[in-house]
Formats: C-alpha cells, structure tokens, sequence
C-alpha cells in the first residue's frame, strides 16, 4: 500500500478505527457522518507518530507525501489554497491519541499565516483585527510548542500593550495594537529560539506536525499514562482541519460544553464560552469563560444547534459527552467530541439515568462503571452549623468540601503530605503541566481559569474540589504568602474549599459525608438480574 494513503484518513470518509486514527480523528468522522457541522480535514495515523518516534528523518518523507495528498483535496474542498498570497488556506494541527488524554499533549492553530498571507485573510475577511490576532498567536505557540521557548516573555509583552493601552484584555486590543505586538513577538520568537519563524507555510505544517508527535513523549503525558494505565507504544495521530476562528468579533468565540454536568451527573447541558476568542483560551486554565448565558441570548441560532446536538451526540456514542466548538460569525462548528471526564458521583448518577432512560443496557452500565468501588463513592457538603465567613465566592468546577495546607507548587504539596497533612495547590492558573500536583493535592484555587480548561477537567476526573476565577486571590511567590480578600495567610496555612456552594473559608471547616444510596441499590439489583440463571 502507497505510504500516503497508508498514513491518510480523510474525515468525510470515515474509513479508519480509533486505533488508527485516534479517538479525535475517529469521533470527528462520525459526527461529520451524523450532519454536524465539523471542519474539513483529514488525519495523519497513529502509525505514522510511531515511525516518527522510532525515525524522524525516515519518518519525514511520508509525512510530506502525505499531507500533500490530503492538502490537495482540503484546497478542492474549501476553493482556498495552502500558502496562496490571495486566498489562503489556515489550518489547526491537534493531537489525538486512541484513548482520551485531554490536554497532555500539542496544538497549534492558524498555520500558514505569514507576511503574504496575512494580506489574503485581509482580502477574504476585510476584519484586519482577526489578521493580526491569529498571527501573533502563532508565533507565540510557534515558539513555545515547536521550540520549547519561555512563555513568560510573550505574557510580559502581552501585559505591556494592556497597560499602554488602558485594557485588561488581550480580546480587548485592537488591530493597531496586534499589528505591533506581532512585531514584537517576531522578535521575541528569534531571540528566544535562535532561529527567524519560518515564512514558508509547509515548512511551518511539517514543523507543528512534528512538535504534536514528539508532544506524545512530554512529561505531563508521561505522567497521565502512568497514572491511567495507559500504553506508551499507542501513540497519537495528528488532526489537521481548515481554521474556523472564534477571534472574528462579536459575534464568534469557543467553548467547552458538557452534554451533563461532569460534577453531579444532572441531564443538563454545562456550557464554557468566550467571546472573540479561540479554543486554547479556554482550554488552557488562563482566562475565565463564563459567557454562555450571553452567547444564548447573543448567538440564539448557534445555540440551538448546540442545543439539538446533545441528545443526538448521546445517542450515538452512548455515553455522556465532552465537546470543543467554536462560533464563527454566528455559524457553529464542532471541533471535537469524547466521552466526558466527570466526578465518580456523576458516573453512577449518568449510567442509572441512562438505563433508566433506554440510552444503554444494563451491561454496558456495569462494565462502564467497572473500575469504580461503589461503597466508596460519596461526596461531602459543609455542615448546616457553620458560623465560619467565606473569604470569596468563586467558580466551582468539582465538587465536595476540602482542607488542607496551602502550597504554592508542587514540591510544598509533597512537603505538606510528608508532615502528614493533606495540601491545597493555590495558582494563578492552572495548567496541565501541574498534573503531578493536582494528583496529590485535596484541593485547587486558582485566581483565573475557566470550569472545563483540561486541567479543571483532570481536577474533577480525579475526585478534586477545583475552584476557579477568585478573583480577590493575590499570590505572592517571593514572600511564600496569599491574599484572599482582606485575609493575608502564609503558605502551609489551613484553607478550606467548598465546591458545591463556590466558596474559600480560612482554618478549617466541619463537612458531611452523602452516599448516593438510591443509586448504588440500583446497581446491585442490575447485578443480580445479570448473574440470574436464564429461565
């Protein structure tokens, strides 16, 4: 078989398993299948990350044959053309492993900007703000994910032209002001990395494509497989779909949307939107995003799209479903789908309803639930009688009640567990790299984020009290200590988290233990008609 078509698995036609085409790749294709507005694209095979593993060089040509292929077909498909001055097509490479590992590995969007084809965007969208946006996000993540270089300088140059210009915002900034700060970035790119970004939009392609294979072997997935059991020869595909932008205006954003709350179970959509901005804005624990209620009464058409997916996604995949979409100008387009992370309280509380409702049997229930102790799944709430006052209100993204030492980082988790006291990790934002903290912490506060950023979602799959977007929260690293409100409290100092009511209380607080005993006398009557003799 011809190496390309080996490697190749356009999403229109639907012809790989998950295997080979990862769970992203795979899922896409069925959606595409169903109707749903999904991009146009195509996937490199997770055969292709192994023999790039084993071989980069070796592994190069047939990446290069093979994305030519594809990208042949995206042009016809789209009347756009790859690296064309006048009509150019831009495209997002995102990994996609054959089981579901959010966050833990690479992506990069806007591929193919440059100095010519910045022009052409200008041309087709006549929105010179969505441009210099999309170009001073690639030579920011160009750096960092191909290069490895420092975020903190682009953060500092970003913090700049808020400043100048009077903003809290980087969405805020106007064209003008994303023309010069893609100048700067230019600059910070080469002097970060040793090397000019690179004009040529293949060169810039076979480059992400590159980073997102060898992302597969990143510490932070390392550290999931390890705790996941998952295997490391599977390796990742690499989806590469025509850009769809979130940053249009007012009228596109992305967000994350839950087809039932990942923390209680309860059947109702659990939607993460912000306007004007691009997936990894909400999914990287950076910014809040807590414009859904706006984007239903803003993008009404949109909304109801988003609506009417959910029970359709539901039926299809049988389970309950996590979803990246972005709104460009009003249209929706779904950009991934997988079974949704959720708290174990939720996993009993969805898979009694979905039998319940005739979604799934009573086996699949079971052996959904298979690797869940039943007696040990409760969740705790604070005791009716306490007189403590909340330091905060904030956003809750995993329920429960928790206490702990505060720790700034991961090694003063693991300083507090060795004297024997449980710890709660305290951040700016939270981030997938901190995974090996979050596994060890009873609780996360984190001054930004958002509820369903991959890490937020690591958070509550893991059985953590995650709150996000305190904004009263002031950490300083250099003297150990944190400012909530008026509340000034060094590190190792108690703090307690309420995750079903969002509030910080200082010292710590008396919680209850809740069993969902109804559900779990359900499961056992499933059992015993499982194991009945068939009469």
């Amino acid at each position: 078989m011809n190496a390309a078509i080996q490697h190749l698995f356009p999403l229109r036609a639907g012809t790989g398993s998950a295997a080979e085409m990862g769970f992203k790749g795979y899922n896409l294709a069925r959606m595409a299948r169903l109707g749903l507005p999904v991009p146009d694209g195509f996937v490199l095979g997770t055969a292709l990350c192994r023999d790039w593993l084993k071989d980069p060089e070796a592994a190069q040509g047939a990446a290069r044959s093979t994305i030519e292929a594809a990208l042949r077909d995206l042009e016809r498909a789209s009347g756009l053309r790859f690296g064309d001055a006048r009509r150019p097509l831009l495209v997002s490479v995102r990994s996609g492993a054959p089981v579901s590992m959010p966050g833990m590995m690479d992506t990069l969007l806007d591929v193919g900007l440059n100095g010519a084809t910045l022009r052409g965007v200008l041309r087709l969208t006549g929105n010179p703000r969505l441009a210099w946006d999309s170009y001073r996000r690639l030579v920011q993540s160009f750096a960092e994910t191909v290069y490895g270089a420092d975020p903190a300088p682009f953060r500092a140059a970003i913090g700049r032209a808020l400043e100048r210009d009077g903003l809290t915002q980087a969405r805020e900034l106007d064209f003008r002001s994303l023309a010069a700060l893609t100048e700067e970035f230019l600059q910070l790119h080469d002097e970060l990395t040793g090397k000019p970004f690179p004009q040529d939009p293949r060169t810039q392609l076979e480059a992400a494509v590159g980073a997102v294979f060898r992302s597969w072997r990143s510490e932070r997935a390392r550290v999931y497989r390890s705790m996941h059991n998952v295997a490391e020869d599977l390796g990742t595909a690499v989806t590469i779909q025509r850009m769809v932008f979130g940053n249009a205006g007012g009228t596109s954003g992305s967000g994350v949307a839950f087809t039932r709350d990942p923390s209680t179970g309860d059947n109702r959509l659990y939607v993460d939107f912000l306007f004007n901005s691009q997936g990894e804005d909400v999914v990287s624990g950076r910014h809040r995003a807590d414009d859904a209620t706006r984007m239903a009464q803003v993008l009404p058409e949109a909304w109801r799209e988003l609506v009417a997916a959910r029970p359709l996604l539901e039926r299809e995949f049988g389970d309950a479903q996590e979803l990246e979409f972005t709104v460009q100008e009003g249209k929706l387009f779904l950009l991934q789908t997988r079974a949704a992370k959720r708290t174990p309280w939720a996993a009993l509380h969805i898979a009694v309803e979905q039998v319940r409702d005739g979604l799934i049997e009573r086996r699949a229930a079971l052996a959904r639930i298979a690797q869940l102790n039943p007696e040990s799944v409760a969740r705790t709430r604070l005791a009716a009688d306490q007189d403590a006052e909340a330091l905060a209100g904030v956003t809750s993204a995993g329920v429960g009640v928790a206490s702990g030492n505060i720790a700034l980082d991961a090694e003063a988790v693991r300083h507090a567990l060795d004297r024997g006291a449980p710890a709660i990790l305290v951040r700016e934002d939270l981030s997938t790299e901190d995974i090996a903290a979050i596994n060890l912490a009873a609780g996360v506060l984190c001054r930004r984020g958002s509820r369903t950023s991959h890490a937020a979602v690591i958070a509550r799959q893991l059985g953590k009290v995650c709150l996000v977007g305190c904004d009263d929260l002031v950490i300083d690293k250099a003297q150990r200590t944190v400012r909530i409100a008026a509340r000034l409290l060094p590190e190792g100092a108690t703090l307690s988290l309420d995750g079903n009511e969002g509030k910080v209380y200082a010292g710590t607080v008396r919680a209850i233990v809740e069993r969902p005993d109804e559900w779990l006398a359900e499961i056992a009557r499933w059992k015993d008609l499982e194991l009945a003799p068939a009469t």
